[in-house]
């Protein structure tokens, strides 16, 4: 007579991301709040609430609405600085809940991608996560913040999109994924240091043109 064994499900700190994301989009409530994602994800929460938030910032949304994701990333990455095992929020903001018709409709469009990279994707170059690389990545991710906290138009797909593959790359420890994060954080930098230049010079020529000599 042969036995059924049972096996329990993995951890989440063994699934891969897309399939933590799928597994809250299922969730059967119709909102899920911020402290029931750190708990979901374990042990890995701090670099896929990056993750999450960074990538929310690179969606078409109404102004002000990244300064709203901006402000938790401005939380979490100096915590990946201080070396910090968990993540902390203030109870306001993981009482904060999020549609879970909005995860269902925006995250199909997210997950085939995830999962294009994560078949490709494993652990390389680990050095760059060693305390000394979390703590760049953390203050990298740091600036990034700053910067998608302000209302910046169309001037913070870049710096979002940085901050979720630079989080996606310590999730993977995968150093090839992180050497593109820090490439897309100083071509973000880059460019919002050449639109400001331009910004000064247009604005200076035109006090040059409405102020008599």
């Amino acid at each position: 007579m042969s036995e059924t064994v049972e096996t329990a499900d993995p951890p989440a700190n063994e699934l891969p991301l897309s399939a933590v994301l799928l597994d809250i989009a299922d969730h059967g409530e119709p909102r899920i709040s911020v402290a029931e994602l750190m708990q979901k994800f374990g042990g890995r929460a701090i670099g896929a609430l990056l993750f999450i938030f960074g990538l929310a910032c690179t969606l078409p949304l109404p102004p002000g609405a990244t300064t709203i994701f901006g402000f938790p990333l401005l939380l979490l990455a100096p915590q990946l600085i201080i070396g910090a095992g968990a993540p902390w929020l203030p109870e306001r903001v993981k009482s904060r809940t999020i549609s879970t018709a909005d995860l269902k409709s925006g995250l199909p469009k997210v997950i085939p991608w995830l999962q294009k990279v994560e078949a490709v994707s494993k652990p390389r170059l680990v050095l760059l996560f060693g305390r000394t690389g979390e703590r760049l990545i953390g203050l990298v991710c740091t600036v990034l913040a700053f910067v998608l906290i302000l209302p910046i138009p169309l001037g913070n797909i870049l710096p979002a999109l940085a901050v979720a593959v630079l989080s996606f790359s310590l999730i993977q420890r995968d150093g090839l994924i992180a050497i593109f994060g820090y490439a897309l954080a100083i071509t973000s930098a880059s460019v919002l240091v050449l639109a400001a230049h331009i910004i000064v010079r247009t604005f200076q020529h035109m006090w040059t043109v409405i102020t008599p000599a």
